[in-house]
Formats: C-alpha cells, sequence, structure tokens
C-alpha cells in the first residue's frame, strides 16, 4: 500500500503541468457537451474523440478522454434532472426524484446534490484504485461465467425486493425489459430473434432510443395532459441555494457511503455504472426513513444513484488497466485506445508503464475536482432554462430527443421507435408500471443471458454451477432471498391482517 502512495505521488509529478491540466480543463467541458446531448453519451463521445489522441504521447490522450468521461457523467445528470431526459444511460434513475425537484423549483438544490455526490462517489473508486490495485485485480481474476450471471442475478433480484411498489408489476417490467432487449441477432448461435421480418430489428433496438422515446417523449405525454405548465426555478438562483444544499449534505452521509460501495462492487465487477445506480436507488428507498417519498422529489433519491453511478465509472477502469477487462462500455472504448497506442494491459502494465498507469490515477483526482467546480459553476444557467415558457421549452425537447434517436444510427427508423416507446412509456406510467426494470433489463439482460449459457455449457445444464463455490454460491444465495423477500413480506402482512380480523 505504500509503494502505491509512492507511485501516486510520482504520477502527480507528471500529471500537474499546464498542458495536462488544459487538456483536463477541455475534456471536461466536451464532455458536459456530450452528455447534455443523449444520443451521443460518453461511449460515442470517446469513439469520436479517440482518432484525434493518435498523434498524442498515451499520458496525454488518456487524460483527455478520462475528462471527458467524468464530464459526460455530470452532463447526463443535468439534463435527468431538468427535462427528464437521461443524457447517459446510468443517468436513468437520477430521473425518479431529479425532476420533480425541478418540477418543484428545486432544481439548482437537485443539481448540486448531485454533482457533490457524483464527485464523492468519484472519489471513492479512485482512492479504492489507488491502494487497492493489486488486491483487487486478484479478486477480480475469480470472476468466470458463473460468477459474471450471480452478479446480474443479484442486481435483478435487488430491485425486485427493494424497488418499492408491486413486485409483480416489476417482474413483468422486467420481463419486457428482456424481450426488446432480445430482439435481433443472438450473439452466441448467430440466429434472428423477434425480428417479425424487419430488416431494421436485425442489428436490435437501441437502449438510448428507447430510453429518449420511454422519459423523454412520455414524460412530454403525461405534461401536455396534466396542463403545459413548466414550474422553474426563477428567483431561486442565488450561490446561497448551492452553499446550503452543499451544507445538508452530511445528513445524507449513509447514502453517500452505501452509493459508494454498490458502484465500486459493480463497477470491479461487470455489473457497470447502469446497474449500480438501479440497485442503489433500490437500497436506498428501501432502507430510507423517507422511503414513501420517494419518486416525489426525495433528495436522497438523486444523491443515492449518482454516487454509485460516479464510483462504478471510475472503478471500472481497475479491471481495464490490470486485467484488460473493461468494466463499462465505455472503458471498453479505452481499452482499445490503449492497444492502438502499442501499451498491453495486464499486470506488467503497472510495472512496464508506470508514469501512464500513475499520471492517470493522478490525473482522475485532479479532473474529478475540476469536473465538480466547472459543473457547479454552470448550475445557475442551467437552472434558468427551467424558467423558460414551456411552449419555448416543449420543443426543445422535442428537438433533443428527436436529435438524440437518429443519432445512434443515423437511421430513420430509430425515429418511429422512439415515438413508439414515448407512448409506450405514457401508458406504462398511467397504468403505474415502473421503467427502471424494463431499463435494467435491457442494458445488462443480454450480458446475463450470455452469461448463463456459458455456465449451463461448462456445468453440462447444471444449476449447481451457481453454488460451486463460496464466492458465486454466496452471491446467488443473496439473490434467492432477495426474490423471495416481496413473498414473506406480503405473507407477514397477510397474518398480520388475519389476526386483527380475529374477534376478540
Amino acid at each position: 500500500m505504500l509503494s502505491n502512495i509512492d507511485a501516486l505521488i510520482h504520477g502527480f509529478s507528471v500529471a500537474l503541468t499546464f498542458h495536462h491540466i488544459a487538456l483536463m480543463v477541455a475534456g471536461v467541458l466536451l464532455g458536459i457537451l456530450v452528455g447534455v446531448l443523449p444520443g451521443l453519451g460518453a461511449p460515442n463521445g470517446v469513439t469520436l474523440l479517440l482518432p484525434l489522441t493518435f498523434s498524442m504521447d498515451p499520458v496525454s490522450a488518456i487524460i483527455l478522454l478520462t475528462s471527458l468521461y467524468w464530464g459526460a457523467l455530470f452532463g447526463g445528470s443535468t439534463t435527468s434532472i431538468l427535462f427528464n431526459i437521461p443524457g447517459e444511460p446510468s443517468s436513468v434513475a437520477t430521473t425518479f426524484d431529479g425532476y420533480p425537484m425541478a418540477r418543484q423549483g428545486r432544481a439548482t438544490e437537485a443539481l448540486t446534490y448531485a454533482f457533490l455526490s457524483a464527485g464523492f462517489g468519484a472519489l471513492v473508486g479512485i482512492v479504492v484504485i489507488t491502494l487497492l490495485a493489486g488486491a483487487v485485480a486478484n479478486f477480480a481474476l475469480r470472476f468466470g461465467p458463473p460468477e459474471y450471471f450471480a452478479v446480474y442475478f443479484l442486481a435483478f433480484s435487488s430491485f425486485i425486493a427493494f424497488g418499492g411498489g408491486a413486485p409483480l408489476k416489476t417482474v413483468i417490467s422486467l420481463g419486457l425489459g428482456f424481450g426488446f432487449g432480445m430482439m435481433g441477432m443472438d450473439t452466441v448461435s448467430g440466429s434472428m430473434r423477434l425480428t417479425f421480418d424487419l430488416p431494421e430489428l436485425i442489428r436490435g433496438v437501441s437502449f438510448l432510443v428507447v430510453v429518449i422515446g420511454l422519459f423523454g417523449l412520455g414524460e412530454l405525454l403525461l405534461t401536455i395532459e396534466e396542463g403545459p405548465e413548466f414550474k422553474g426555478a426563477s428567483g431561486r438562483l442565488s450561490p446561497t441555494e448551492m452553499l446550503r444544499a452543499a451544507a445538508r449534505m452530511p445528513r445524507y452521509a449513509v447514502a453517500m457511503l452505501r452509493g459508494s460501495a454498490v458502484g465500486v462492487w459493480m463497477g470491479i465487477t461487470p455489473g457497470g455504472p447502469t446497474a449500480a445506480s438501479f440497485m442503489s436507488y433500490g437500497l436506498a428507498r428501501r432502507m430510507s426513513r423517507n422511503g414513501a417519498n420517494f419518486g416525489k422529489g426525495e433528495p436522497e433519491g438523486v444523491i443515492a444513484p449518482e454516487t454509485a453511478d460516479h464510483a462504478a465509472g471510475t472503478s471500472a477502469m481497475l479491471p481495464m488497466l490490470a486485467l484488460g477487462i473493461p468494466g463499462s462500455a465505455t472503458s471498453a472504448v479505452m481499452l482499445g485506445g490503449l492497444m492502438i497506442w502499442g501499451l498491453n494491459p495486464g499486470p506488467m502494465l503497472f510495472i512496464e508503464q508506470r508514469d501512464f498507469v500513475w499520471g492517470m490515477i493522478a490525473s482522475m483526482y485532479l479532473g474529478n475536482v475540476i469536473g465538480v467546480v466547472l459543473v457547479l459553476a454552470t448550475v445557475p444557467l442551467f437552472a434558468a432554462m427551467l424558467s423558460v415558457s414551456f411552449a419555448v421549452i416543449g420543443p426543445i425537447i422535442v428537438a433533443v430527443c428527436v436529435i438524440g434517436a437518429y443519432t445512434v444510427a443515423s437511421s430513420p427508423f430509430d425515429l418511429w421507435l422512439a415515438l413508439i416507446f414515448g407512448g409506450f412509456g405514457y401508458v406504462m406510467k398511467k397504468l403505474d408500471y415502473p421503467l427502471a426494470p424494463l431499463v435494467l433489463a435491457m442494458v445488462i439482460g443480454d450480458k446475463a443471458e450470455d452469461a448463463f449459457r456459458q455456465s449451463m455449457l461448462l456445468s453440462h445444464g447444471s444449476l449447481g454451477v451457481l453454488w460451486s463455490n463460496w464466492l458465486v454460491g454466496t452471491m446467488s444465495t443473496i439473490a434467492v432471498l432477495f426474490l423471495l423477500f416481496p413473498a414473506v413480506a406480503a405473507l407477514r402482512g397477510w397474518r398480520a391482517k388475519s389476526g386483527k380480523d380475529q374477534p376478540a
């Protein structure tokens, strides 16, 4: 551990130059722009910027790309809170309470909570990378297909147990998400599934198109039905309000620590930031004293997913560097960049490319601070958008949704899909079906399916492989207990009610 700290001090000597600081600022600003536009997102932003780094030295290149990543995560939270349009897949959970807070005239408060908790989560992830790089890398080597599936299984079952609402509706929403995620080519057999003879569905249904329809257009339809009144934050944009929100952050220390732990776990394992944010939100809703207020503008409902999102996004860099196993889509793109720059990820990277690894880790500390400062400086600017008339904001939201949906694959068919899912999201909200499980199943459902099928091939069809060692057995057992939790709670409630109904 002491050797890691010495290496980090050396990393700061590499990262603390005017050139690298300028790259961090430029990367964060570009990332905020990328995150605000829902059709791009961090993976696409890094992909577009990657060719420009080929002429740069690897340290400068990775500093620019990681800074863009931080900015994109912050930008995705901004549109989630202001317009209910997640700029990033991992920002979906932030909409559940962030958008209601904005509609109540508390946009500045919600944005402040989001950015500060995101900065805290990212800091925890970086500290874990610094202190436990070797140990965590060795732990991640234990993961095979059964362990991967157990992680996904745990994510799904925790949402059923702690997501709130009717468990049956949650299961139905999960099933719909699995179905939409299965459309297109089967990654194992290569056969076509659920394409309905439409050539456009061979490549599957884009997750971002679905999210844009469900949350952006779906919420717009609800707003029009309820009356086009956009409750803005005009007159409430003073720095004093931001300072008051920051002063209240220690009240939510438990939520931030719990979200950081979930995020680091899901970042190092293959769960990723999206699953981490959903799991953290579900746990916070179940364990909070104000659980009944979740979905209505509860600050903890913003803090919990944002902390987990950034902790997972940061810690996902560790398996990418130490093992060559990307923990998120963005780290997968960066992994390709490492290979293009002539670097081979793995344990030897920490020895042979000391300047690169520790310069990058040191820049993550600096880039996180720069990111928090820059996004906090823009809070009044973004919150002021809500004081604009809905007659102006409504068409802008539609334009952002259309541009975002078309940008995904430059396909007119995606515009129709976004419109269809907009109507579908409207109907689900009217019937009180949760959208979060559907989104979660679409994001990691295909990965869970692949891991399960590979596990069954290894075990010749035996489910016992999910209890073949202490690691996978522990996760599988906890997941099964989570699945049984709603049934046990319902049984206890029924018995309590029966006891009250008995005559004295």
